[in-house]
């Protein structure tokens, strides 16, 4: 046997067990970056909630089980804020139903037309009152969407009238009838359609219903004008960020891949704005239009269509003025009845600095409950075993749950409170 052989002989049998040695290296790699993206070792826990102890607060907590019990998440994918946001985004929900709703037409002083959708309870609701849910959606979204359609058919089932806003210009076959469209904070197609149900049905008190940016303006139109508050029993308001001016620079930052979905929700606007590019700039071949629609194809952040486009529907001189002036931080204060703030702390689009605002202002003000989950995404709160999701969410829950506890509250509190007065209001009464 020759010196070569003899080297083969003694390497061969060292080489199987480095192979599987590299094998178990690479198994244990991938594991690893499994369980730390999909955040597998994360625990769940009810909700972190911020409130006083009111008389009111402490009712909602015993009979919303929603907010005291433990929110639990698909076990393999749901603890990732990331895929419950994607699968929102491209999903919206699981099983979707179809409800049935009328669309309504509402002529606007500026020549624009908002529309609204309108669907009717599908039984009684439990307090033999008629109660309407007035629903904001979020960014470019209606009444189509799946989301919006789940919660729908849910609310209608416990015997709520919805009444859901079509963004400006966010459906794609309806078409905008003046040069303008949907913003940030622009509340007036939500007025419309608030001042219209109280107009038809007198009798009838409001749930205020907003989602993501919509959270934003109905929160706006409660804090504008104390009148807006009339006949309204409570507002929620899920996943919305409470100050554009401070969420810019947040969405330029790359952590937790903000800065990638700042570019897809611009490409999504773009799409939106470019839909409607006849109403909006006509036919017009002026300089500064031209120029306008040269940045928006280029455009790969909101911040820069916001500052070429979305700003000029409404006069604002700059992008700094548009922001602070269309952001519910400068009015939510004025918001006297009781409000639940919702937002999850694996947020991706929604940055940790922003939830200062909603947890100072629930520390200051006995209306307001802030909840914040340790899962959800942006608009997910998916709910399921192990890897299906359930059709129905934590979200939707947690929404028909507190308007069902605040419309108990309205029956049985006593005579000498209103609906946000602290538990204290009834003893200084009596005295």
């Amino acid at each position: 046997m020759s010196t070569h052989d003899s080297d083969l002989h003694t390497i061969s049998p060292e080489m199987p067990a480095m192979f599987d040695g590299m094998k178990l290296a690479a198994v244990a790699t991938v594991l690893y970056i499994i369980v730390r993206c999909l955040n597998l070792k994360s625990p769940t826990a009810a909700p972190d909630l911020t409130y006083q102890d009111t008389a009111l607060n402490r009712f909602l907590l015993k009979s919303c089980s929603q907010l005291s019990k433990e929110y639990v998440p698909p076990l393999l994918w749901g603890k990732s804020g990331h895929l419950q946001t994607a699968l929102y985004g491209k999903l919206g929900r699981v099983s979707s139903p179809h409800p049935s709703g009328i669309r309504k037409y509402l002529p606007m002083q500026d020549g624009a037309t908002a529309t609204f959708d309108l669907f009717e309870p599908l039984g009684d609701h439990q307090t033999g009152d008629d109660i309407t849910m007035v629903i904001c959606p979020g960014i470019g979204n209606h009444s189509e969407k799946h989301y919006i359609r789940t919660f729908v058919d849910y609310a209608q089932k416990d015997g709520y009238r919805c009444a859901v806003l079509n963004h400006l210009g966010a459906l794609p076959n309806i078409e905008l009838t003046s040069p303008r469209m949907f913003t940030y904070g622009c509340t007036w197609e939500f007025a419309a359609m608030v001042g219209y149900i109280k107009r038809t049905y007198p009798q009838t008190q409001l749930i205020v219903v907003g989602f993501s940016l919509g959270g934003n303006i109905v929160c706006k139109f409660l804090g504008e004008n104390r009148l807006n508050q009339e006949r309204v029993l409570c507002c929620v308001s899920i996943c919305q960020g409470y100050s554009a001016l401070r969420a810019q620079e947040t969405f330029l930052q790359w952590d937790q891949f903000r800065r990638f979905y700042n570019f897809l929700m611009a490409d999504n606007m773009k799409k939106i704005i470019l839909s409607h590019r006849h109403s909006l700039f006509g036919d017009s071949f002026l300089k500064k239009v031209d120029a306008d629609l040269s940045r928006l194809y280029i455009a790969t952040s909101l911040m820069q269509i916001d500052d070429n486009i979305m700003r000029k529907f409404h006069g604002h001189s700059s992008l700094k003025e548009y922001y602070e002036k269309e952001s519910c931080v400068h009015y939510i204060h004025n918001v006297d009845v009781p409000l639940l703030l919702v937002n999850s702390a694996d947020d991706p689009l929604v940055h940790d600095s922003l939830l200062a605002i909603p947890r100072t202002l629930a520390a200051k003000k006995p209306n307001v409950i802030f909840a914040l989950t340790l899962h959800g995404g942006h608009l997910g709160f998916f709910e399921g075993d192990v890897l299906f999701p359930q059709p129905l969410t934590w979200m939707d829950k947690v929404i028909v749950g507190y308007a069902n506890t605040m419309c108990q509250w309205e029956k049985q509190k006593p005579p000498c409170q209103t609906s946000h007065l602290t538990g204290s209001s009834c003893l200084e009464a009596k005295a």
